[in-house]
């Protein structure tokens, strides 16, 4: 593996066939989905929720969380957009942002448990977190072939090599760089390994709402440290606020917000009636 990564020179093109290209990219996000799919139907089994629903929620899932995605890619990129309009829609050669993948994916599941009211949303959420954190894992192969969200240069033997055209002009002299979409591949399989033990652990102690809360969070805290981790040797271009690239401050969001959560059940509020002078 160390030595392909290192040696191999990956193209965007799987391969074309007269008029009609296929891209690694766009293999790897079908691979994702479909695996997670399959994931999230052998999850939901286990507590009694027909592959029917999750393939349902599935398509709505899918729908959203990659508009969510592209749209917000086009919001960080607003200036390149509007300049070049047509490529809002080349969803096939990346552009894709996770962050706005999950909040998009939130929209859709929350539609989707108010036209079926007998599920629960934490149920359903953490259902999905799994399939979803095994879906990244796969999914960011896609930006290996297509050279990009690579990291800072190193001289370490894993280092991949970056054609120029796909570099800053301040690293032109560099011949190998952080491989980040594994760092965050491999991070990612972890995550599902963690979620996975934390199904595991509901099934045993009979499922209880707050158990299903408690998964969801811990896949939006794990996933939020990662990637606040990686952004710290990753080079593309994106807006800087406070000395922190955007994705920090993203990640940061949400991993505060989801630790109220968990742990505001776990806070006692001692409330004392006042005295009756």
């Amino acid at each position: 593996m160390i030595s392909f990564l290192h040696n191999f020179h990956p193209q965007p093109e799987l391969v074309t066939l007269g008029p009609i290209t296929i891209y690694w990219y766009g293999l790897f996000v079908v691979l994702a989905m479909v695996l997670g799919i399959i994931t999230a139907m052998l999850i939901a089994k286990r507590y009694n929720i027909p592959s029917e629903k999750i393939i349902d929620l599935s398509f709505c899932l899918i729908i959203g969380g990659l508009l969510g995605a592209r749209i917000y890619e086009i919001f960080l990129e607003f200036p390149y957009y509007l300049s070049s309009p047509i490529e809002m829609i080349k969803v096939w050669q990346g552009g894709l942002a996770i962050h706005g993948g999950i909040l998009g994916g939130g929209v859709a599941l929350w539609l989707f448990i108010k036209k079926n009211k007998e599920y629960n949303f934490w149920q359903l959420s953490a259902i999905i977190v799994p399939a979803l954190a095994l879906g990244q894992a796969v999914g960011r192969w896609g930006n290996y072939f297509n050279q990009e969200l690579f990291g800072e240069p190193t001289s370490l033997p894993w280092g991949i090599p970056i054609d120029l055209i796909n570099r800053n002009n301040n690293f032109i002299s560099a011949n190998y760089f952080h491989p980040t979409f594994l760092y965050e591949s491999l991070g990612s399989l972890l995550i599902f390994v963690v979620l996975i033990y934390c199904h595991y652990l509901i099934i045993k102690k009979k499922p209880k709402i707050s158990f299903f809360r408690s998964t969801f969070l811990i896949y939006i805290i794990l996933y939020s440290a990662l990637r606040f981790i990686l952004e710290f040797i990753r080079i593309d271009d994106t807006v800087i606020w406070w000395g922190m690239r955007w994705p920090q401050i993203i990640s940061l969001f949400f991993i505060i917000i989801s630790l109220i959560i968990l742990l505001s059940p776990y806070v006692q509020i001692n409330r004392r009636p006042k005295e009756i002078v």
